[in-house]
């Protein structure tokens, strides 16, 4: 074939092309083509506009303003500072997140999840304290103490040989090790001792062994207020590998023992229910002040029983709520809180909240560290159905060790899918150069030059040698105490090669998956105009102090205030107390003084508010618009009190001051700013759309 022929066949590849997707419309010059126009309006308009030809043509003059300032942020570099980079590289990671683990893992962890959440578990526990990082002979040692603790709560003492053989073990353990060097023996005693002293604590721990035992032996700081005892749980309360266990053992046995990132666990099962329901109740509340006192305290009991004896007399607890409630985020609403599940809020409050029967029972009043509160159950749900919960519990999972699981099946589909091949006899050579200095932290990576770089990992096209993971392992180093280096190395190992897998495949997914392509690209777009409008419009209002009070000047007629009224008003709960208040007032008293006097015998007597009003705001003020006292009672039905009120001072229309307008100044400015700055990108980045190739966008 020659040069004309192919040439002939190039031109005629590009014609096609063309074709299929052409050029929608230039911005400063810059073709954008109908696929990714199309693209972006159906993804922002909803399925009754898409088709439509005005919602077509105006959402073309929205998108050729968004490229502007695409371009405008290019032009100006924006897309190479560092920060920027950053910022992105932050929202790929949350991106790429659910690309990187196993989809069918990760449901089958959903399932198993929403099926333990029908039930809650009442266990206690034992905790050795013991890092995933730990070396083996720790770990040993740490294993082998809960081993002995655990045989002891079932019955069986260790022996003395049991007990010389963990001798060795915690004397050689890396902490005690290094303490006994130090002529400092106290770890080892509290350690040893655990272990030689069972048959002690087994003798006097009672009914229940291990909460007997637990406060001698576990390394959980709040054994000593709970001997180990964590309530009722659920799933997803705890981290996977207790939970697993906790659901798998039978109520009144006792577990084999747990390792998590926390260490080493037994725990005993004492009771199984079904899921408690979510509950929707209302509360009044006496709230202690802060760091309150005794008497305080004392005062809170006796309002809160004043309030529970209103309820008694036949009140209703909404309007209880609304007056006296210190819970002002609920008290407008009557009370009533957002639905809770277990464990969401003090535990006192919750056991009288499910305690409660039926809808509309009430409590007696009940005290939490917070305050003192009467409740009142309005509905009760049980469990939601699993689609209903799907996305709530997908979004734990992601938070949850659980995750892990989806990680390691991802890794070995990976491994299979790249044909990943690996030589442990290289990897094994570096053990030979790798020496004290290396536990120092003052080990170089360059030490591996001299091996030649041999494969240890090959993937698809890549390949990484013996240099790639010696500059792992010098990333990892820390100075650590003297140890065996091959236990070590291997463990960095693995966490190297599973880092590789994951990075190997995570550089794929651009070109494996369009759709992470696109919505990564929104994100970058989005961050450059976010950081471009600060730049031209947000922060520059707000700092441009001098521009905003030019501003301010030329426009402050818009920004007035209208005719005000400062009240001051006295909410009686009797007339009796409103002509107590009356001839205070007469007689010149303070508000203060006038409240504490009413107030001597109950606190629920008189409450006052200072509130200035614009005309139209408030029908009180409005119908005595005069300063000085208002003549008459007035009667509020819907607190059922009398109210004295005082017209303090009656203030004229007049424009607001700079800093009373700030924020409507502020927006308003920022508002011109954009204006001025929208007409600039227009100027120099010209717009031509083809009306043709718009009329085929559907």
């Amino acid at each position: 074939m020659n040069k004309i022929s192919i040439a002939v066949l190039l031109l005629a590849s590009v014609i096609s092309t063309h074709a299929q997707d052409p050029v929608v419309m230039t911005v400063g010059g810059k073709p954008v083509l109908k696929s990714e126009f199309e693209s972006v309006y159906h993804k922002n308009n909803s399925k009754n506009t898409t088709g439509d030809a005005k919602s077509i043509r105006d959402y073309a003059d929205l998108f050729s303003l968004f490229k502007m300032k695409v371009l405008e942020s290019e032009s100006m570099g924006l897309d190479t500072v560092s920060t920027f980079k950053q910022e992105l590289s932050g929202y790929r990671k949350q991106l790429s997140a659910p690309y990187l683990t196993d989809k069918n893992t990760n449901e089958s962890l959903l399932t198993e999840a929403y099926e333990r959440m029908k039930w809650e578990i009442k266990a206690s526990h034992i905790l050795i304290r013991c890092g995933e990082s730990e070396f083996p002979k720790d770990t040993l040692e740490c294993w082998t103490r809960l081993n002995l603790i655990r045989n002891a709560i079932l019955g069986k003492m260790p022996t003395s040989a049991q007990i010389a053989e963990y001798d060795k073990l915690v004397k050689n353990s890396t902490m005690v090790k290094s303490e006994l060097v130090k002529k400092d023996s106290a770890l080892y005693k509290s350690k040893f001792n655990s272990v030689k002293n069972l048959a002690e604590y087994y003798k006097n721990a009672g009914a229940d062994k291990l909460q007997g035992i637990a406060p001698k032996t576990s390394d959980d700081a709040s054994v000593v207020d709970n001997k180990g005892d964590l309530g009722y749980f659920s799933a997803m309360d705890m981290v996977y590998p207790f939970e697993v266990a906790a659901y798998n053992t039978k109520v009144g046995e006792l577990s084999p023992i747990i390792h998590t990132k926390y260490g080493y666990h037994i725990l005993k099962v004492y009771d199984k229910r079904a899921n408690r329901g979510e509950l929707t109740c209302s509360h009044i509340m006496i709230k202690f002040p802060k760091d309150a006192t005794q008497a305080d305290k004392d005062n809170a009991k006796i309002k809160i029983n004043e309030l529970a004896s209103k309820l008694k007399a036949g009140e209703k607890f909404e309007e209880v709520a609304r007056m006296f409630s210190d819970d002002k985020q609920t008290s407008d609403r009557g009370g009533q809180l957002a639905p809770f599940k277990g464990g969401r809020l003090p535990k006192e409050f919750e056991d009288v909240a499910f305690a409660l029967k039926a809808n509309n029972d009430i409590s007696e009043p009940v005290a939490t560290q917070y305050g003192w509160h009467i409740i009142k159950r309005n509905d009760k749900k049980e469990m939601a159905p699993f689609v209903d919960m799907k996305n709530e519990l997908k979004a734990k999972v992601a938070r949850d060790g659980r995750s892990q699981m989806g990680r390691v099946a991802l890794i070995a589909r990976i491994k299979k899918e790249s044909n990943f091949k690996e030589n442990l006899k290289n990897r094994d050579e570096i053990i030979k150069i790798l020496d004290s200095t290396y536990l120092g932290a003052t080990w170089k990576a360059t030490s591996a030059d001299k091996l030649g770089n041999k494969e240890l990992v090959s993937m698809g096209d890549k390949k990484y040698g013996q240099t790639d993971f010696a500059k792992y392992l010098e990333q990892q180093m820390m100075f650590r105490s003297k140890t065996e280096l091959k236990p070590l190395m291997d463990q960095l190992y693995t966490q190297w090669a599973n880092e590789v897998i994951i990075s190997y495949e995570d550089a794929q997914l651009e070109n494996k998956f369009i759709d992470f392509k696109n919505l990564l690209k929104e994100y970058r777009d989005g961050i450059l105009l976010f950081d471009l409008t600060d730049q031209k419009v947000w922060s520059k209002a707000v700092k441009d102090t001098s521009g905003i009070k030019v501003f301010y000047e030329k426009n402050k007629t818009n920004y007035m205030w209208g005719e005000r009224a400062e009240l001051t008003t006295y909410k009686c709960a009797t007339e009796k107390i409103s002509a107590e208040v009356r001839k205070m007032l007469a007689a010149k008293k303070s508000q203060k003084e006038i409240v504490e006097v009413i107030n001597k015998m109950s606190q629920l007597n008189l409450s006052v508010e200072n509130i200035t009003y614009l005309k139209g705001e408030n029908k009180n003020a409005d119908a005595n618009w005069k300063q000085g006292i208002v003549a008459k009672d007035i009667k509020d039905d819907k607190e059922n009190k009398f109210l004295v009120i005082v017209v303090d001072k009656i203030l004229p229309a007049a424009p607001k001051t700079i800093y009373e307008a700030k924020g409507l100044v502020t927006a308003d400015f920022q508002n011109n700013l954009e204006k001025e700055w929208i007409a600039y990108l227009k100027n120099k980045y010209p717009v031509k759309i083809d009306d043709k190739v718009i009329a085929t966008v559907k």
